[in-house]
């Protein structure tokens, strides 16, 4: 009985540690903050231009091959009969 009463209390505890207000920020100068921003990101601009060349490239990407000569001409497609019979509609049409 005493172990639960024990974890009881540090239940409780805990509790209230969580449920208390902590009182971070009550005493934050936003123009303060604002203008430590501003000094902070200069800096780093002033950093980033000081290495604008210093950067590796990236290595060229390898393409493949383009074949130079003319490529074998392959046999003309066979007219089926759909072909035969569009040519002579267009005949017929025109």
């Amino acid at each position: 009985m005493a172990d639960i009463t024990e974890q009881l209390e540090v239940a409780q505890q805990i509790s209230d540690a969580i449920s208390r207000p902590v009182c971070f920020g009550d005493h934050v100068d936003e123009d303060e903050l604002s203008e430590e921003l501003k000094e902070l990101e200069q800096e780093e601009l002033a950093r980033e231009l000081l290495h604008v060349g210093d950067k590796e490239e990236e290595p060229p990407v390898k393409l493949a091959h383009v074949p130079s000569t003319q490529l074998p001409a392959g046999p003309a497609p066979e007219a089926d009969e759909d072909d035969e019979a569009l040519k002579q509609l267009d005949e017929w049409v025109s």
